[in-house]
């Protein structure tokens, strides 16, 4: 349990602390600095990870209710693998995977309503159009509860090389624009699949094995 809690407020922690700093100190698609190939270029996405659209806003709110109902289930299977003394490897990655999908879903539920700004719906275009939102003398926020964007900020700029075929020499070899919950979750998958085996034991099934630890 330990483990658990002090890889998700880790997360937690750095996330949001990296994300509020961004979005208080920085414009809208601005590159506010860089190290080696890793660029901190500052969007916002109504999306889900990684930049991919999903729908308009009413796609948003059910990503949002998705993402809610996620992170409810993946707390029930920490639970239980830590009862049932399951590999603490496992329980790690569970957490970071948790911990990246909470992070994400705190942009929306509440960036909305405590930031004076943000990427807003157009109903009239039928587009996100970024930073549109206005503030008021009376405050009350961009967007309502579900609704606020996640903050992105970090891009690894790196090219194909002249050699490479297929139309790639020059291209960008991974475009999206990320942020720490994303890269939490995206390491939490990868540990489970390189190391299922030592997690989920050899002897009978992975799948029948990974639901009795987590549902018994």
């Amino acid at each position: 349990m330990k483990g658990a809690l002090i890889t998700i407020i880790s997360v937690l922690f750095l996330d949001q602390f990296v994300k509020i700093w961004i979005k208080s100190n920085a414009l809208l698609h601005e590159v506010v600095g860089s190290f080696g190939f890793m660029k901190f270029h500052f969007i916002e996405n109504p999306g889900m990870a990684f930049g991919m659209a999903f729908g308009g806003e009413w796609g948003k709110i059910g990503l949002s209710l998705f993402r809610i109902l996620a992170i409810v289930g993946l707390g029930f299977v920490i639970r239980n693998l830590i009862e049932n003394k399951a590999h603490k490897g496992l329980v790690i990655s569970i957490s970071l995977i948790f911990a990246g999908a909470l992070g994400n879903i705190l942009d929306s539920a509440v960036y909305g309503i405590i930031f004076d700004r943000g990427t807003t719906w157009d109903p009239t275009l039928q587009d996100w159009l970024g930073y549109s939102g206005i503030a008021q003398a009376n405050f009350n926020g961009y967007a309502n509860v579900l609704q606020g964007c996640v903050v992105d900020m970090l891009h690894a700029e790196f090219y194909y090389p002249s050699w490479m075929p297929f139309n790639l020499a020059g291209e960008e070899v991974f475009p999206p624009v990320f942020n720490i919950a994303d890269s939490a979750i995206s390491i939490g998958i990868g540990i489970i699949i390189i190391f299922n085996k030592r997690f989920l034991g050899d002897d009978i099934n992975d799948f029948e094995l990974f639901k009795r630890k987590a549902v018994n």
